[in-house]
């Protein structure tokens, strides 16, 4: 049996979109109980000329947007400007996670040749529905998760890879 499109896009999105959603938790337990401003946190960043974290969850849920948007050949939903605080960004993680759950394996599944343009630093871009997927949406996609993590891993928020894959608590 071969991997479909909608197999290979909308469950690993969802999937750590909400692992992400988790960490996210855990980065607001951490701030509360060591008395730091979240902002603080929605601002760091690895390195001085990479995006803040508040950016990197907005990418990481623009790029699965965008990515199976495009595959559906329907229109994106546009989800605003990084957040300023937890609770917005669990939010726009929660409405990516509901707009791919509202895609049907139909809509998806044989895009793999379909033309598909997104628009990227103002110039539109063509690509074959499966390097879309393959070569563009999802590395990207991976890149802005784990940098996320990444972050607060740094800031010493207690996560660790069962946190960043979504798996519960080992016991």
């Amino acid at each position: 049996m071969s991997l479909s499109m909608y197999q290979a896009s909308v469950p690993v999105f969802v999937k750590f979109l909400t692992a992400l959603a988790g960490v996210i938790d855990k980065a607001v337990a951490h701030a509360q109980a060591k008395k730091i401003d979240p902002a603080v946190l929605l601002g760091m960043r690895l390195y001085p000329d990479m995006f803040p974290l508040a950016t990197q969850i907005w990418e990481a849920a623009d790029f699965a947007v965008k990515g199976v948007g495009g595959l559906a050949g329907i229109e994106i939903p546009k989800l605003g400007d990084p957040d300023t605080t937890f609770d917005a960004a669990k939010q726009r993680l929660a409405k990516a996670v509901a707009f791919l759950q509202s895609l049907k394996p139909a809509a998806i599944d044989g895009s793999e040749a379909r033309d598909v343009t997104l628009t990227l630093g103002g110039k539109p871009r063509v690509f074959k529905g499966q390097d879309l997927l393959l070569t563009w949406s999802l590395p990207n996609f991976y890149f802005h998760v784990t940098t996320a993590y990444g972050i607060l891993r740094h800031a010493g928020v207690e996560i660790g890879k069962r946190d960043f894959l979504g798996l519960p608590p080992s016991a």
